[in-house]
């Protein structure tokens, strides 16, 4: 029992979208602080332009993705990360794509920060929020020893949703949240951590994809009317026992009993 209970802290069957929710940790509480659990809102500030991008960001470390080592990023304003290039998409699909790109999606939707909001990113090769990512990790998984060689954070801070041709922007509707990626050369782990997300009616996926859809995850509740408001089930639950936090294993997969797995959520 001890056995198959550390397996399964590290390994899921490779076609799952993890619907249950009982694979997460409920916290009920209403709140609608920007702040919890976010890091540090910092970093270069993207172009104020709708559907825009940022240009390629060359990380200072490499950093594997499911097999993948990758030395540029882009930060994407609708609410995703690619990595070979810029990807301009406002309306979200859902996981499993089975497409050509690798993808990290915190809150896919139409945003326009061009309206109000900022889009940072950051990177961090040493210093106090270096520290606290790999105490954090460690909290989760002390077995695994980890040292943070790189930290990226992308934060996207009270980002507008999009209106369309003739409506009236509404600067009390935005979105906050952040998708961090870290490594230290031998394990890599994705957090995305979720401040206010304003209620809307768009339609919203959170979490990854690879090419071909050999890896992927969906946090419960994209595309329901659950993702947003005082309740959204991406701001109160977690899979970590930190509301708002969700914590991937992002490096190589895995197999067991000749069957191939992927490493997803910790708890």
């Amino acid at each position: 029992m001890f056995f198959l209970l550390v397996f399964f802290l590290f390994c899921s069957n490779n076609n799952n979208t993890n619907n249950n929710p009982n694979s997460s940790t409920s916290l009920n509480s209403n709140t609608n602080n920007n702040t919890r659990p976010l890091y540090e809102i910092a970093g270069t500030t993207s172009s104020h332009s709708d559907d825009g991008s940022s240009p390629q960001i060359q990380l200072l470390h490499p950093l594997d993705y499911f097999g993948q080592s990758y030395t540029q990023i882009y930060v994407n304003h609708n609410g995703h990360l690619t990595f070979q290039a810029p990807w301009f998409s406002y309306f979200p699909q859902r996981f499993p794509m089975n497409g050509t790109r690798d993808i990290i999606a915190p809150f896919w939707t139409d945003l326009n920060n061009a309206v109000s909001g900022d889009i940072y990113y950051a990177q961090h090769t040493s210093g106090q929020l270096l520290r606290q990512v790999t105490r954090d990790i460690n909290e989760y998984l002390p077995e695994l020893n980890f040292n943070a060689k790189l930290v990226f954070i992308a934060t996207w801070d009270e980002v507008a949703y999009y209106s369309g041709p003739g409506t009236v922007s509404d600067f009390d509707l935005t979105a906050t949240f952040q998708a961090v990626l870290t490594t230290d050369g031998q394990y890599s782990f994705l957090l995305m951590n979720y401040g206010y997300l304003a209620p809307t009616t768009r339609p919203i996926q959170a979490g990854y994809d690879t090419v071909n859809s050999h890896h992927y995850f969906t946090i419960p509740g994209s595309f329901s009317s659950n993702a947003t408001g005082n309740n959204s089930v991406f701001s109160l639950n977690s899979n970590v026992n930190v509301p708002g936090r969700w914590v991937f294993r992002v490096d190589l997969g895995c197999t067991f009993n000749d069957g191939s797995y992927y490493k997803v959520s910790l708890f």
